[in-house]
């Protein structure tokens, strides 16, 4: 495996040109169809997709019924967007069964290197600062790269069924926490 050089950042412009690309790779396995890349192919229109995604954190920010605070995080190296991982600062029941704490994505060109346990493992301690401990962190029962990246990362799986699994993951150094 190839040392990874990426980090976590806050969304940024920095990477306009890389993530439009990654937009159209992802669109083209049927994912996040609703962004208009010719949209946010403008500067202005793109900032300010990237202040709307900052905003999702905030408990002010206006949103539907059922959709809470979220902390929206980008893998990137230097100007190279290489994907993105969302932290759900608090659980419904929908999001109990399905979506857990965390949800990440890797842009398809940049799979298979390693990227998605080292952003699941840089975001651990930035879902504990928000007061998370443990993580719900669920996948398809047929993913298994994920199902790894959640092992890798300390996930303990949860007895419970369903179309997802759900494991929860330690967000403290400690590696401790207790289950809800």
């Amino acid at each position: 495996m190839t040392t990874l050089t990426a980090t976590l950042a806050a969304p940024t412009v920095t990477v306009q040109a890389s993530y439009l690309a990654a937009v159209v790779e992802y669109q083209g396995e049927g994912h996040y169809t609703d962004l208009d890349v010719h949209l946010l192919a403008d500067p202005d229109a793109f900032a300010a997709h990237v202040a709307a995604l900052a905003a999702k954190a905030l408990p002010q920010t206006p949103r539907p019924v059922g959709i809470v605070p979220e902390t929206m995080l980008w893998w990137v190296d230097g100007a190279e967007f290489l994907g993105r991982i969302s932290i759900r600062h608090q659980l419904t029941e929908a999001l109990r069964q399905l979506g857990g704490h965390i949800g990440y994505d890797v842009r398809p060109t940049a799979r298979r290197r390693g990227h998605a346990t080292a952003m699941l493992r840089a975001a651990l301690p930035v879902a504990a600062r928000i007061g998370i401990d443990p993580a719900l962190v669920t996948c398809g029962v047929d993913n298994v790269a994920s199902r790894r990246v959640i092992e890798a990362n300390g996930g303990t799986p949860d007895a419970a069924g369903g179309e997802k699994l759900r494991f929860w993951v330690p967000t403290t150094r400690t590696r401790g926490g207790t289950l809800p």
